[in-house]
């Protein structure tokens, strides 16, 4: 059964964006599935809540943004709208142009990529299989991707998505998978990746390095979706 998003309930958006701002720290937010809708894949089946135009400037007008990038510790930051990609808007294109712009001045600083998908499972040539490709950034666009990055270092990519933590290395990359913060995902619909609980990622950056707390906040407990939907 396909899940609610908050294209169907614009009121959702409004409430985060409240309990957001109530937050006392900055917050940047990037888009996820069930904000905006998804993105179609080459394989697999064509999404239950397609990525529209429409959703996009929904979100965009209560969070006003869904990309971003700027500099702190000696780093810079860059967040991406994922779930554009592959979509043959004409916000994907803008988006890649705006990147490519950002990856030009640089400078030499480390770099931390935020979108809400995973680049992939383990490796860039990861296959398509219509079963998962739903799960990560779909192709070509991951390969666009991946080939502008090249140009600049990048040392860590923070995703979520998946309802799994995950913290694994490739190269000199780091690939952290946060979990999600309400609920996991029961194996009899989703195998096993990483580690299936709810919780939070930390984020520590110096000129030199960073360090990755996974956390719980306090009262967090493992939900399955289940165990909500016969609740």
């Amino acid at each position: 059964m396909p899940s609610p998003t908050a294209p169907d309930h614009p009121d959702d958006l409004e409430f985060a964006k409240t309990l957001h701002t109530a937050l006392p720290v900055e917050c940047r937010t990037l888009p996820g599935n069930h904000d905006i809708g998804d993105n179609p894949t080459a394989v697999g089946p064509v999404p239950a809540h397609p990525v529209t135009a429409a959703s996009q400037q929904a979100f965009l007008s209560i969070f006003g943004e869904d990309r971003w990038r700027f500099e702190a510790a000696g780093w810079c930051f860059i967040g991406l709208n994922s779930l554009v990609m592959n979509t043959g808007l004409a916000s994907e294109s803008e988006q890649f142009d705006w990147l490519a712009t950002q990856l030009s001045n640089v400078n030499g600083k480390p770099v931390a990529l935020f979108l809400h998908k995973p680049l992939y499972l383990n490796a860039p040539d990861d296959p398509e299989l219509p079963a998962t490709a739903i799960r990560y950034i779909p192709q070509p666009a991951r390969t666009r991707l991946i080939e502008m990055l090249r140009a600049v270092e990048l040392r860590l990519v923070a995703s979520g998505h998946l309802h799994q933590r995950r913290d694994y290395t490739r190269g000199h990359i780091r690939h952290i998978w946060a979990p999600s913060s309400g609920f996991i995902i029961p194996d009899r619909l989703q195998e096993v990746i990483g580690i299936k609980e709810v919780g939070l990622v930390e984020y520590v950056f110096q000129p030199d390095g960073f360090e990755v707390r996974h956390v719980k906040a306090p009262g967090q407990i493992d939900l399955d979706l289940d165990s909500l939907r016969g609740a």
